[in-house]
């Protein structure tokens, strides 16, 4: 008696188990069918994945810059030649420090790139945290600072090497590139070039934050 009682039983126990598994598992793949055809859900993981792409970007323009920079740096500093010939009292050498926009020139740009090695913690921070909006805004303020900085110390030089090349006939300077083909060619207006190289990627550093805090 007590056997045919609860046979019946379990049985029922058993089907509604079974019938609530298999619901359970329908509504989810019906949830994910509707996140997966969801456009919104589709532009969410897009801006995601594009918004990560830019943060690693800014840290990979960083490096660009901060080799710029310190390219800039170390080829002024090192610019100097002398002349195979000379006199009993006079030897004809130029260097770097004979001219003072080029002595600024170096210094800014130590500043720069010092500042730029600086700055690279910051871009990982904003990669790991990209939420994050007052790392990213202190980037855009201080790269501000440093193309200003880096603009005018590359514009100042740009003057210089341009007459060290050709001179001026009213003011009686003498093209001296003729003669210091070295320390004109090779070596400053090599580093002047670097460091537009280093302008033109803090332009777009400063694009690519502006973007962003628009967004954030």
């Amino acid at each position: 008696m007590n056997r045919s009682d609860s046979a019946p039983i379990n049985i029922h126990s058993e089907s509604s188990l079974s019938r609530s598994k298999v619901a359970a598992k329908g509504e989810a793949y019906h949830v994910m069918r509707v996140l997966a055809a969801d456009p919104k859900h589709d532009h969410e993981r897009g801006a995601g994945w594009k918004k990560g792409v830019a943060v690693l970007l800014d840290f990979i323009l960083r490096l660009g810059a901060t080799a710029a920079a310190l390219g800039a740096t170390v080829t002024m500093s090192s610019s100097e030649q002398t002349l195979p010939f000379f006199t009993q009292f006079f030897q004809f050498s130029a260097g770097y420090d004979d001219m003072p926009t080029f002595a600024f020139f170096v210094v800014a740009m130590a500043i720069v790139s010092g500042y730029l090695v600086l700055s690279l913690p910051f871009s990982i921070v904003t990669i790991v945290r990209p939420q994050l909006v007052a790392p990213r805004l202190l980037l855009l303020i201080f790269d501000t600072v440093a193309l200003t900085l880096n603009t005018s110390s590359a514009a100042a030089a740009t003057a210089i090497v341009y007459l060290a090349h050709n001179g001026n006939s009213d003011a009686n300077w003498l093209a001296i590139c003729q003669q210091f083909t070295d320390f004109c060619c090779q070596q400053s207006s090599g580093a002047v070039v670097s460091a537009f190289v280093a302008v033109v990627i803090f332009i777009v550093l400063i694009l690519l934050s502006a973007i962003a805090l628009r967004k954030a």
